[in-house]
Parts: C-alpha cells; sequence; structure tokens
C-alpha cells in the first residue's frame, strides 16, 4: 500500500447524515458500514405425526435439541435457507407449507423465519452439526433440553395450527420479548 492511497475503511463513529444513530464511516470515500441483524430460518418438519429434532453437534447449547435453522446465506430466499438447513442438519428434503412465525431475538439481533414443513420421503440422518435426531410424538419431546425458547415458541404456534390449512404467522408470545439470557 502506498502513502497516497492511505485507506483507513469505516473506522470513524460519527451519525450519518440523514440517519438517526452511530454507525462507522469512512473518512476517505464516505461508506456506511451498517450492521442489521442476522436472520436465521428453520422448520418444525413432520413426518406421520412426529416431530424431527435434532440435537445440536455445535456451540452455541451444543447437546441440546432443536429444530433444523440457521443463518440464511447471501443471495437465498428464506424458503431455500430453510430447505438448506434441513438436508445440512438432518440430510432431509422437506415440503414447506407455509411460515409458522417470524421470531425477533434483539438481545442477539436475530429474526428468526419458521416455516411448517413435512418431510418428502420420511428419510432423515444426522448431517455434520447434529449429534443424533429423531422423531418425536409430542408428549415425548425433550422440553427441558431445548436449545432455545424460540423453539419451544415454534413448537407450541406449530401445535396451534397443525392441522389448518391456512394461518396467519405468530410472532413472539405475549411478554417475551427475546431479551432472553440462556
Amino acid at each position: 500500500m502506498t502513502e497516497s492511497s492511505n485507506l483507513h475503511g469505516p473506522s470513524i463513529l460519527t451519525v450519518p447524515d440523514g440517519d438517526n444513530r452511530e454507525r462507522l464511516v469512512c473518512p476517505d470515500c464516505g461508506f456506511i458500514n451498517y450492521e442489521n441483524p442476522k436472520i436465521v430460518v428453520g422448520s418444525v418438519c413432520i413426518w406421520e405425526g412426529k416431530i424431527l429434532l435434532c440435537r445440536r453437534a455445535i456451540n452455541p447449547r451444543r447437546g441440546f435439541w432443536t429444530i433444523p435453522a440457521g443463518y440464511m446465506e447471501l443471495n437465498e430466499t428464506a424458503e431455500a435457507g430453510a430447505r438448506r438447513e434441513a438436508a445440512e442438519e438432518a440430510c432431509a428434503e422437506l415440503d414447506l407449507e407455509g411460515l409458522i412465525g417470524v421470531y425477533t431475538i434483539p438481545r442477539i439481533s436475530q429474526v428468526q423465519l419458521i416455516y411448517r414443513a413435512g418431510l418428502k420421503d420420511g428419510k432423515f440422518a444426522a448431517g455434520e452439526e447434529t449429534l443424533e435426531l429423531d422423531l418425536f410424538d409430542w408428549d415425548d419431546i425433550p422440553w427441558d433440553d431445548l436449545a432455545f425458547p424460540s423453539v419451544k415458541w415454534a413448537l407450541n404456534h406449530w401445535r396451534e395450527i397443525a392441522d389448518a390449512d391456512a394461518w396467519p404467522p405468530f410472532s413472539n408470545p405475549p411478554g417475551e420479548d427475546g431479551n432472553y439470557h440462556i
């Protein structure tokens, strides 16, 4: 790098013109580094009335049970992301049936889009991020060992609409602002 190029990148914390909060701004070119929430996509996957759960092989919450879910990738639709996450974590193909809920977790800057889905052929296997997985009857779900509160929300909301042909998406349950601490 030559002295004349002297690139700094976004290094000045300031409120840009037309904005209302501090952002990192490049003093050379004016580039604004916007930091926005991460989007998580996942599914409550059903086969013959049972719910597919995966025991996490990675942190956070390694060893706890969850639905197949994870971060969206760039240039991916939410639906494609939910299908990809099920393929990665459970080696499963899904038929998405609709959005169960949009959950917000401001403490960690996440928005979660969780779908209702059926397993296409009933086949599944543990992927790299999964220690084990299984199909659970409602009464056998390991409620005390669920990885995140939003998994419980999605499962309960799924139960409310399990037999419905159409439904509006849910959001965080009343009194649950998403600022939980595990």
